[in-house]
């Protein structure tokens, strides 16, 4: 399920008083802006209202922000916004606007923000790791059994309590960005993602999303190529670009599935359509177990801060970020990706029940006795129950 669009949320009162994200007196209504209804916000936070028709603005007497029942500002004129803090956690807000128009006319609209719970992924009886090990010459290692590895729980050695290490079933998100200014570059990338779920192996499911302001499903979660393949070919280029929304869209779905989950995104360019903040995204990627690839392509090259971004989302999950220019350079890069996906270890131990406080676990996978190099997720977070 791709993440809604804005809807309006509409809540009957015992006496038949309708509120909604946009409610309308005499023709008069008040919308709320920011935050958008369904999306996610943390920090600091610009509470923007707007009145409609424009007209009628010059008639409001007073506008109130109120944010989880309580009063944050009023403003007597426009621009009608005002400053709140939302905090350091993506927890669910109710947000809520009151605008007096003229002598005796009060609109309202009503927004609900949502909220992340950290251990959507790891909430469960056990800490999911998916590690990759290499030798000194950068050379996957394969064949090593559970004996030859040790996981610290901040730097506390635990036991392994499942290991897998051949034909591990793959959940697979593949999420593409289709934005406008990908144009020039997409024949090429249908050509090369492609060639890269082809690679994959007959039973390993694949979900493949297209984002530029809002996230498409191409195609829900499917073991048929053909119909990837066809998914790919029917993209085309416009619109803006929501990376946030994709990733928060695609951890979400591998969510719902068991066994080895990753996820791959293509972008060429910075988030500017997102509902969900960067740090959504990232506390997103903090709770799954998904192991994220990034590839930037194009401008993304160039823009630091898209470099950044996906550096992060790779480096918080295990995964690796690839950058180019030169769209011949793709195929290596999905060929890469592929070559992970192929030698993968799967490695669980029983979480720390004692622990469940929301804050960030350090995880340390050693191998071999340190004689093999260990790419793996970092940490993870649990809720307390």
């Amino acid at each position: 399920m791709t993440l809604p669009r804005p809807l309006a949320l509409v809540f009957v009162a015992a006496a038949g008083f309708v509120v909604s994200a946009q409610q309308q007196t005499s023709n008069v209504s008040v919308r709320i802006t920011s935050p958008v209804d369904d999306g996610y916000v943390s920090g600091p936070v610009q509470l923007v209202a707007v009145i409609e028709p424009a007209a009628a603005a010059r008639q409001v007497r007073q506008v109130v922000f109120f944010a989880d029942g309580r009063k944050v500002c009023t403003v007597s004129r426009q621009p009608f916004h005002c400053d709140w803090d939302a905090g350091d956690q993506v927890i669910e807000h109710t947000i809520r606007v009151t605008a007096d128009v003229g002598s005796s006319n009060r609109v309202a609209a009503t927004v609900q923000t949502r909220g992340v719970k950290f251990a959507e992924a790891v909430d469960v009886d056990a800490i999911q790791l998916t590690a990759v090990v290499t030798d000194d010459d950068g050379r996957f290692v394969k064949g090593l059994k559970a004996s030859d590895f040790k996981v610290y729980d901040n730097d506390r050695l635990q036991p392994i309590t499942s290991f897998e290490s051949e034909n591990i079933s793959l959940e697979l998100a593949v999420a593409l960005d289709v934005s406008s200014s990908m144009r020039p570059a997409i024949q090429k990338v249908k050509e090369s993602s492609k060639r890269f779920l082809s690679g994959l192996r007959e039973g390993d499911h694949v979900t493949l999303l297209a984002f530029n302001d809002i996230v498409y499903t191409l195609t829900q979660r499917t073991k048929d190529q053909t119909e990837r393949a066809r998914a790919i070919d029917r993209m085309h280029a416009w619109g803006g670009t929501a990376l946030y929304d994709v990733v928060v869209d695609a951890l979400r779905r591998l969510e719902r599935q068991t066994g080895r989950r990753a996820l791959l995104v293509f972008s060429d360019g910075d988030d500017q359509s997102s509902h969900a903040s960067f740090e959504a995204a990232v506390a997103h990627a903090e709770a799954s177990d998904a192991t994220i690839y990034a590839i930037g392509q194009g401008r993304a090259v160039r823009a630091q801060e898209l470099q950044r971004v996906l550096n992060r989302f790779a480096g918080t999950s295990g995964g690796r970020a690839f950058f180019t220019e030169n769209l011949e350079q793709l195929d290596r890069f999905f060929q890469e990706v592929l070559d992970d996906l192929s030698n993968q270890y799967l490695v669980s131990y029983s979480y720390p029940d004692a622990e469940r406080d929301g804050q960030w676990h350090r995880v340390r996978l050693e191998v071999g006795d340190g004689k093999y190099s260990v790419r793996v997720r970092p940490g993870y977070r649990l809720m307390r129950n």
